[in-house]
């Protein structure tokens, strides 16, 4: 099955959840959970806490199919971009209630094996992620590198922050204009 069908029959099973079909939602599970497992347990790093985002994830899918836009994101990138968002509150919280979120410098961080794989093979289609690349390859380097660490590796702004010696109002100001310029380059 090539790409721009498998994105098809993905779209019109979340377009099927919207109406409360059970079978779409298995569909969805069926063809998406071990891509949205490996994001959340990269970001988590832990098995157990990454299952349960996983079906809060799921959940949301039931809860909010609607709002799923095919003409604004790939099916695939709306739900990673969901698993993402969802373990890196896990992440927060996490923080919040005095557990551990050691995050290792840039340069330790080098030595690390990772046998995740990067986010950017999430993307199906491979024209979506030229023209991704395309676009981040228009921002200034730096706040390139901050969009790609953020989204594709999970690191939140205020470890980014750190990493980088910035303010987090500085780094929350770049990710956002960087976003609004990757939406135009994106749409246009």
């Amino acid at each position: 099955m090539d790409a721009d069908t498998s994105r098809a029959l993905l779209s019109r099973a979340i377009a099927r959840v919207a109406n409360r079909d059970s079978d779409a939602l298995k569909y969805v599970y069926r063809h998406t959970s071990a891509k949205l497992f490996g994001v959340c347990l990269r970001i988590l790093n832990d098995r157990e806490e990454a299952e349960d985002v996983l079906q809060d994830v799921y959940l949301t899918v039931w809860n909010k199919a609607d709002k799923f836009d095919a003409e604004k994101a790939s099916p695939i990138t709306w739900l990673v971009s969901l698993a993402r968002n969802r373990a890196i509150d896990r992440l927060r919280a996490r923080g919040a209630r005095g557990g551990s979120a050691a995050t290792a410098g840039v340069e330790e961080a080098e030595a690390l094996p990772d046998g995740a794989p990067l986010a950017s093979t999430l993307i199906e289609d491979e024209d979506d992620r030229r023209r991704l690349e395309g676009c981040l390859d228009q921002l200034d380097p730096k706040h390139a590198g901050a969009v790609r660490t953020a989204f594709f590796d999970g690191v939140t702004y205020e470890a980014l922050a750190n990493m980088l010696s910035v303010p987090l109002g500085t780094m929350k100001s770049w990710i956002r204009r960087s976003l609004i310029s990757l939406r135009a380059c994106l749409e246009a």
